[in-house]
């Protein structure tokens, strides 16, 4: 019996269709919402190096979970019924991955470590059926994929059935070979790399989708603050703290929406290599700006509980997340403007200056000056692009 799947679910070239986002590709997200509600609650109970180290590791496996379903659903149809299926399949899965979060580095190192690699060997695994008879080029690519994830895997399930010493190196070199191969283009004895510059993507499509990951994490911080404060008794430094809370939030969408997001739309539609662009400012920089927006909620939550509690993780918490955010979109503008802005940069700098004076201020202070340099952010980023004659986004 022939292998691949008979009927043809790629992306119809040419057509609305090619870069529209599904409502099932929305369902797939509505996951990730609760998954970083999870990762947001244990970095905020483990504010220690190892909890940063077991943090990081969460919020690398799952961006790379995501975003590695977002570049499955650029090449195939969700509207087609084998795919829409997958889709809620994988939605499954990430679901069964999110709940064993806050115990992953403990008695469901084994549910999160399965999960996980079901994940990437089943989405992997269909796209080449999927793709085998109709696009012969891209199904060699993504058996590339498969080959590495495989191997990644095996050490995700020898590193969850170790005690916590070994399985921390173990879930570090999964994800770290799953990074290399994507920097190297997965390549095989023989074989060689994939290249990359040939593939025709929606830039449309990614990019959206990434706008709307950032627009779940941003969610995602404002419903766990929201949380917090309901628990709480409504004092001065709560009701502050709520407000910065979403002050803070605001900023963040504005930097993000008001121009970067477009410039990352037309910079991928008018790329001739828009593969190559897309695994460099999507599926690496965006990392860093999603990982500020989850390390920004922790913050959040830092100040609402303990508003003049000074001490080393709050300063970490409240101003580490402003700043990999910001750092992130400096990076990511950088990638397609080809010039350093100087909004980010002068924000960078000015945290740099909170950091330097959180000795002598509260951390319900140092946030109010973290979401000061953020907003003075927003409002450079506006000028700048109003002086250069150019639409907003959002």
């Amino acid at each position: 019996m022939p292998f691949g799947l008979r009927r043809d679910v790629l992306r119809p070239a040419g057509t609305p269709r090619a870069d529209r986002v599904t409502y099932v590709e929305l369902f797939f997200d509505l996951v990730y919402v609760f998954a970083l509600t999870q990762l947001s609650s244990y970095l905020y109970q483990h504010q220690d190096p190892l909890g940063a180290v077991e943090g990081a590791i969460m919020v690398v496996a799952l961006w790379w979970s995501w975003v590695a379903t977002t570049w499955v659903t650029n090449w195939l149809d969700p509207v087609k019924l084998p795919v829409r299926g997958a889709v809620i399949a994988l939605a499954f899965v990430a679901l069964v991955m999110s709940i064993s979060i806050s115990d992953a580095f403990g008695e469901r190192a084994w549910v999160f470590a399965i999960a996980y690699v079901v994940l990437q060997l089943g989405r992997t695994g269909f796209i080449v059926y999927a793709t085998w008879r109709h696009d012969r080029h891209a199904a060699r690519d993504f058996s590339r994929v498969l080959a590495w994830t495989a191997a990644g895997s095996v050490l995700w399930i020898v590193g969850a059935l170790l005690p916590l010493p070994a399985q921390l190196p173990f879930w570090a070199m999964a994800l770290g070979l799953e990074v290399l191969g994507a920097l190297l283009g997965f390549p095989l004895p023989m074989m060689g790399p994939m290249d990359m510059g040939r593939w025709d993507l929606s830039g449309a499509h990614i990019a959206e989708r990434s706008s709307l990951f950032v627009l779940i994490a941003l969610g995602e911080g404002l419903l766990v603050t929201g949380f917090a404060f309901v628990d709480l008794d409504i004092t001065p430094e709560t009701a502050t703290a709520m407000v910065l809370a979403f002050a803070s939030a605001a900023a963040m969408w504005w930097i993000y929406f008001d121009h970067g997001e477009r410039v990352g739309a037309e910079a991928m539609e008018g790329s001739d290599s828009p593969g190559r662009l897309a695994r460099t400012a999507y599926t690496f920089v965006h990392l860093l700006v999603i990982g500020g927006i989850v390390l920004a909620s922790v913050g959040d939550k830092e100040l609402l509980g303990h508003p003049e509690d000074q001490s080393a993780s709050a300063v970490v918490t409240v101003l580490g997340g402003p700043v990999l955010f910001l750092a992130g979109t400096l990076v990511f503008r950088r990638l397609l403007e080809r010039r350093w802005p100087t909004a980010q940069v002068a924000g960078l700098l000015g945290l740099v200056a909170v950091a330097a004076v959180s000795g002598v201020l509260t951390p319900l202070a140092v946030g109010a000056a973290s979401t000061v340099v953020l907003a003075v952010v927003a409002a450079m980023e506006t000028v700048d692009r109003v002086r250069q004659g150019r639409r907003a986004g959002g």
